[in-house]
């Protein structure tokens, strides 16, 4: 069990806070080029057409390993299935390079929150290599105390751990923190690990998010530090 001692609060209005957040589709808008991705991988190896559904609710969000294992397990050894791991991502990343960006706002509401004295952490279930190939490009790396991958715990979302390990290692309790995600199973982990949660519309509409966010917004100009310590006077 966890023992916090959590931060003395911050200089913003004596809130004592921290913000996580996830990575793909939250910091950067590239859900769509990881669904072209997988649809090209499923079709080079005659698995049939993905359909944006199936891709939602079962591989958004999931590391790539624990999706290649459930789809393609059957066919490949271990070795194989490295293989394709890697050939999904370099299909993703040679589409996505000439157009990663932040999402809009991104980077000023970083830097208000670091300025304001908040605590934040990357969550996200991708690698290492693909932390880096988005920080490489977006200047960002700077503002989180704390980077937590996939491979780092037992259990992929919709399982709370990857957010509890980002509060243990900000060493604030999950309570008093917020979670940034776009995809359900992010969303219901945010919430299963007892957090406040913000749903940006990247993967999902607004009304399907927000039955399982706290506040929708659709890029970073919408939120403001007021709004989101007022989630912690709810």
């Amino acid at each position: 069990m966890a023992v916090y001692k959590d931060q003395p609060p911050t200089t913003f209005e004596g809130h004592g806070f921290a913000v996580i957040f996830d990575m793909d589709g939250t910091l950067v808008d590239n859900t769509p080029f990881h669904f072209r991705a997988w649809q090209a991988l499923f079709k080079l190896h005659n698995m049939g057409e993905l359909s944006k559904q199936t891709y939602q609710s079962e591989i958004s969000g999931v590391p790539i390993l624990n999706t290649v294992k459930k789809h393609f397990g059957s066919q490949y050894d271990d070795a194989g299935l490295d293989v394709l791991v890697n050939e999904k991502q370099e299909l993703y990343r040679q589409a996505f390079q000439p157009y990663l960006r932040p999402i809009n706002g991104l980077e000023n509401f970083l830097a208000e929150l670091k300025d304001a004295g908040i605590k934040m952490a990357l969550a996200t279930s991708s690698d290492i290599h693909d932390v880096e190939f988005i920080f490489n490009t977006v200047p960002i790396r700077q503002y989180f105390d704390a980077i937590i991958i996939g491979s780092m715990v037992s259990e992929p979302k919709p399982s709370p751990l990857i957010f509890l390990k980002a509060a243990e290692q900000l060493n604030i309790r999950p309570e008093k923190c917020v979670v940034f995600e776009d995809s359900t199973s992010g969303l219901k982990a945010g919430n299963n690990a007892g957090m406040k949660v913000v749903g940006i519309t990247t993967s999902h509409p607004a009304a399907v998010i927000s039955q399982v966010a706290s506040l929708v917004i659709n890029d970073y100009a919408d939120i403001t530090l007021q709004k989101l310590a007022a989630l912690f006077e709810q």
